[in-house]
């Protein structure tokens, strides 16, 4: 009876030691995402940015664990849009969601980046067309996560500021979510406060 349990326990002993293995290899590869985690907490977007870059490539030279793994690769091209657009870097926000994964939000990185470079652009025509950029990334993201608020917020936001820019197109840029206001009527009393 002896050797029975011997020969039990080895076979038992052998599989946990491999995947005890395989799991210290994966931490251990997957280190620069868990440190560009860290970053972002502590505020370093430039940080962040190098980390997710690197787990990244990691990640497109590995095709098989790209694939194994995709909802990590997934969060790290998502914290990567978000390290680029909390740095301003808008114009690579949306070079990169062309080519992010559909698990990292790329249509909702891209339309806040276009609506950030509406909010700063001085011409009129140049701002309505990156406000419509947003506009349509942001409804591709609705589309793509219905249940996500923050795609659904934004959407409406840069659809009432498009429409009302529209009818409005020489507003200052400083000016620009005036539109969202409505003009008090004269002589009208002021709504009444609550709370």
């Amino acid at each position: 009876m002896q050797p029975r349990v011997a020969s039990l326990g080895s076979a038992i002993m052998v599989p946990v030691l491999v995947a005890g293995v395989a799991a210290l290899a994966y931490a251990r590869w997957t280190r620069p995402a868990a440190d560009g985690d860290a970053a972002v907490a502590a505020g370093h977007f430039d940080r962040a940015l190098s980390e997710y870059t690197i787990a990244r490539a990691r990640f497109d030279r590995v095709a098989p664990l790209r694939q194994a793994f995709a909802s990590e690769y997934d969060r790290i091209a998502a914290n990567e849009l978000l390290a680029l657009y909390r740095l301003g870097r808008y114009d690579d926000v949306i070079a990169r969601a062309e080519r992010a994964p559909e698990g990292a939000r790329p249509h909702f990185w891209a339309g806040c980046a276009a609506f950030a470079k509406a909010n700063a652009e001085q011409k009129s025509d140049a701002r309505l067309g990156w406000l419509g950029r947003a506009e349509d990334e942001l409804h591709r993201a609705v589309e793509a996560a219905p249940d996500d608020w923050d795609a659904k917020y934004d959407y409406e936001l840069a659809a009432r500021l498009a429409a009302e820019l529209r009818k409005q197109p020489k507003n200052p840029p400083k000016q620009m979510m005036q539109l969202l206001r409505p003009d008090a009527r004269p002589g009208a009393k002021p709504a009444r406060r609550v709370g």
